[in-house]
């Protein structure tokens, strides 16, 4: 008895994920990419530490993801961070948790992981086409670009996991949006997350501190509130820190034109304790170095207060004691989407079934960053890629066992 045939377009953590399920059932299965080899942006994940996952509380844990669909959370409970950690011992990979709470492989690196990942695949009977890169539809199947030129493939279902335009030159780069739009298939624009942003600094404060890290200060933007450090660069900010509060600021950017992050330049310490520092008699001591005996303050964190606030709160020590708490950093754009370590928006999940399979077009199937789902840094991005492509894996093999009972 013939196999069923499946292609999935897109070598990245969604598509090997579905490989994964499928492989161990009764189908043939073919992964396709355009790039020369796969998982070319997990690699460049790892590249900062490998973070897979993360270990706090499931609900706090599935609460840092923003969609309007509803069995997300569902998917998400089919493959929780304690299963992450689980698939990545059955490869040999060791995880731990780090004090953060993120969940890393004990080197810490990304390419150990993929290729013992790629070697099990290979070994459970997976085809992979690379340099195939998706065109359009054709007859029964796909019309893909290759180095011996285009090439059709016949299947009976499609995974669609060709990622969004985030770092496209590592092979996303949303050339699917116009043959999807033929067919449509709704989309949603794509919009950074992830990422830095845009202000505009003084110049003498960029020619002292461009590429400076501000290390242990509290921000905030919405109702949000963290603890980290980011990076001052030549005309904004960016860093870890600040891309966990993307979504807030992107989402003030696009309504009213700008945004704040607000800092805590001083987070262990009480906003009292700094009043009452600072209205301490200074004596002969030039304000610069009243400010930096009573707070601490020195450097990148000093000039910050120079170059974000007017003069008149220099002379009222309960109002500069309130800024150091609460510092706005006024933001009026995102760096580029190709710069961002993800994005948002894509293929709306309006017209999907639970199983990530289009209501309008049996068979086809949608996984991962394409979609229109968003979530910070920390493991979420790479956990929520992994359940969706299980999730689609297990839709493929129920609507083909079905269709062919």
């Amino acid at each position: 008895m013939t196999k069923p045939v499946i292609a999935i377009i897109g070598g990245g953590p969604a598509g090997l994920m579905a490989a994964q399920h499928l492989v161990a059932k009764e189908f043939d299965v073919h992964l396709f990419d355009a790039m020369p080899s796969l998982g070319r942006k997990f690699l460049m994940a790892g590249k900062s530490g490998m973070n897979l996952t993360h270990g706090e509380d499931f609900d706090t844990f599935r609460s840092r993801y923003h969609t309007t669909f509803p069995s997300f959370q569902d998917i998400l409970e089919d493959f929780k961070p304690e299963d992450v950690r689980n698939w990545a011992q059955d490869l040999g990979i060791e995880t731990f948790i780090g004090s953060s709470g993120r969940i890393f492989p004990t080197d810490f690196k990304a390419a150990p992981l993929l290729r013992s990942w790629l070697r099990r695949l290979r070994h459970n009977g997976l085809t992979i086409h690379t340099r195939h890169r998706w065109l359009n539809w054709a007859e029964n199947g796909h019309l893909f670009e290759t180095p011996d030129g285009e090439k059709t493939f016949s299947c009976e279902a499609t995974l669609f996991a060709m990622g969004g335009i985030s770092w496209p030159k590592l092979g996303s780069d949303g050339h699917w949006r116009t043959p999807f739009a033929t067919r449509h298939i709704k989309m949603h624009d794509f919009r950074p997350s992830n990422c830095g942003f845009i202000r505009d600094w003084s110049p003498v404060f960029i020619d002292r501190f461009a590429g400076t890290p501000v290390k242990s200060v509290g921000l905030r933007a919405g109702n949000v509130n963290t603890k980290g450090e980011f990076v001052i660069c030549e005309n904004g900010v960016e860093g870890s820190a600040v891309y966990t509060h993307s979504r807030a600021l992107r989402e003030s950017i696009e309504q009213t034109g700008t945004a704040s992050l607000y800092l805590d330049l001083c987070p262990d310490r009480s906003l009292e304790t700094l009043k009452a520092a600072l209205n301490k008699p200074r004596g002969r001591a030039s304000l610069s170095n009243h400010i930096r005996k009573t707070t601490g303050l020195s450097g990148v964190k000093a000039a910050l207060l120079r170059e974000c606030l007017s003069k008149d709160v220099f002379s009222d020590m309960n109002k500069l004691a309130e800024s150091i708490k609460n510092l706005p950093i006024d933001l009026h754009a995102t760096r580029p989407i190709e710069e961002a370590i993800s994005c948002a928006g894509g293929v709306c999940f309006d017209d999907l079934n639970t199983d990530l399979m289009h209501n309008d077009h049996p068979g086809w199937f949608f996984a991962g960053e394409m979609l229109d789902w968003d979530a910070p840094t920390g493991g979420y991005l790479l956990t929520g890629c992994f359940a969706l492509g299980k999730r689609a894996g297990l839709g493929i093999e129920n609507w083909l066992n079905e269709k062919n009972a």
